[in-house]
């Protein structure tokens, strides 16, 4: 039985949050969006590829700085309108050098700490 793309439940812009994840390990590495033509190229070429809302066009994550995201598993949630993808990241996720895009933590003082090993300088 082949899945419906469009049974997802995409915003007003045509566009479904990616969570993506670590498979192996699980860190969240980062939150990007897709639309219905970048999950069907995600899933046809299985590396990740979303929908940039600033530049308004598509991106294959890694295409330029090598650090491209293998596809281990894409599921979504209870609502349709969340996608998770589980990945073999290459490299780091974060345009700033970092494994991860959350490597920003707040502490309860309010003051910020930066987490984790910073693999590249941008």
């Amino acid at each position: 039985m082949a899945f419906d793309l469009n049974s997802l439940k995409y915003n007003e812009a045509g566009l479904i949050p990616a969570i993506v994840q670590d498979a192996a390990g699980g860190a969240v590495l980062m939150l990007a969006y897709m639309n219905r033509q970048s999950l069907e190229k995600t899933l046809a070429t299985g590396e990740t590829w979303f929908w940039s809302r600033s530049r308004q066009a598509y991106w294959h994550k890694g295409e330029t700085s090598g650090n491209v995201q293998r596809v281990k598993e894409v599921l979504y949630d209870c609502d349709r309108d969340t996608l998770l993808v589980k990945v073999e990241q290459r490299g780091a996720a974060c345009h700033e050098g970092y494994y991860t895009c959350f490597h920003y933590r707040v502490e309860q003082d309010g003051s910020v700490t930066t987490v984790g090993e910073k693999l590249f300088d941008y």
